[in-house]
């Protein structure tokens, strides 16, 4: 008996700069219609598309709530899908959330060790999106910690454990 499984291709640098391109396009419109201000930047990293806004000011804080983030990315990530045919990973960042919440999240796991340490065998974190659980899993690593995922959609989160 034969299964049916099918490889997607990791996408190439050319693909991942044409989404860049159509999300920044898509993202003038948008911070055009918002009437506000802002400077894009396109990078390839580590096989995703990573677009960030950047202004001058204070001009970026309401879109730089994470939900808002999140919610920008679902909506670009769909332009972009629209626009190209395929599934798109990119990143977003506006204002340097993406730096704001990694420093939350390390905050986050440096809370569980303190858990670890005092006695408790596992610390339990708030449900989060995929790409946010990446960052545990990785700053868990750097502190030795074991981090694994539960649950399913939008319940799904990490637990800290010792080595």
């Amino acid at each position: 008996m034969s299964e049916n499984v099918t490889e997607v291709a990791e996408p190439t640098v050319a693909q991942l700069e044409n989404e860049g391109d159509v999300a920044a396009d898509y993202l003038e419109e948008l911070l055009d219609i918002a009437d506000i201000d802002g400077d894009l930047n396109l990078d390839v990293r580590q096989g995703r598309a990573y677009v960030s806004v950047e202004a001058e000011g204070d001009g970026l804080s309401l879109l730089s709530a994470p939900d808002t983030v999140q919610a920008l990315q679902e909506l670009t990530r769909l332009a972009v899908q629209n626009k190209t045919g395929s599934f798109s990973r990119l990143i977003l960042d506006i204002g340097g959330s993406r730096d704001t919440r990694r420093r939350q999240l390390e905050t986050l796991v440096d809370a569980a060790a303190r858990k670890l340490d005092e006695g408790s065998s596992q610390a339990s974190l708030p449900a989060m999106s995929s790409y946010e659980r990446k960052l545990i899993h990785d700053i868990a690593a750097d502190r030795g910690l074991v981090s694994e995922s539960y649950g399913e959609g939008v319940d799904r989160h990490t637990v800290l454990r010792r080595r």
